[in-house]
């Protein structure tokens, strides 16, 4: 029986065993390939989305325990403007190879939804489990600070 999964907005209608971890429903079904495979056991944070606005690692939830609406990268902005974390990331450019940045900006967004104003230990605190090989973080901590100036001018 198909599971239902509503992503970026559209529901789907899954036909794959429940214990199918999100990640590969994303990558493998619906084509959805901004979400990385970094290690399979969440400590990278390569691979994270949101669900229900939280973020979480797709590479250990199985498509059975989805509670929610999940957002990729691909559905954070809309096709008309970058969503104020993906602007900020451009503008300070953060990226250097980029295979974090998913799961980097779908963390920052999470994170500045619950918390406007963060602080260098609110950032910190919250990115911990997403890691950059190429070192990025106090780009990726300006990014995140610029974003939520942004967010809170309107």
């Amino acid at each position: 029986m198909a599971t239902p999964l509503t992503v970026n907005g559209t529901t789907h209608q899954i036909d794959l065993p429940d214990d199918v971890p999100l990640l590969w429903v994303l990558r493998d079904e619906l084509g959805l390939t901004g979400t990385k495979y970094g290690c399979g056991v969440a400590a990278c944070g390569a691979c994270t989305v949101q669900i229900d606005g939280e973020a979480v690692r797709s590479c250990q939830v199985a498509l059975a325990d989805v509670w929610g609406p999940v957002t990729t990268i691909e559905g954070l902005g809309t096709p008309d403007a970058l969503h104020a974390v993906q602007a900020a990331w451009v503008e300070h450019q953060v990226a250097q190879c980029g295979y974090c940045q998913s799961g980097q900006i779908l963390q920052a967004a999470a994170l500045l939804s619950q918390t406007p104003a963060p602080t260098d230990d609110d950032i910190d605190a919250a990115m911990s489990g997403n890691l950059c090989r190429c070192g990025t973080y106090p780009r990726i901590r300006a990014a995140i600070h610029a974003a939520a100036a942004a967010l809170r001018e309107g």
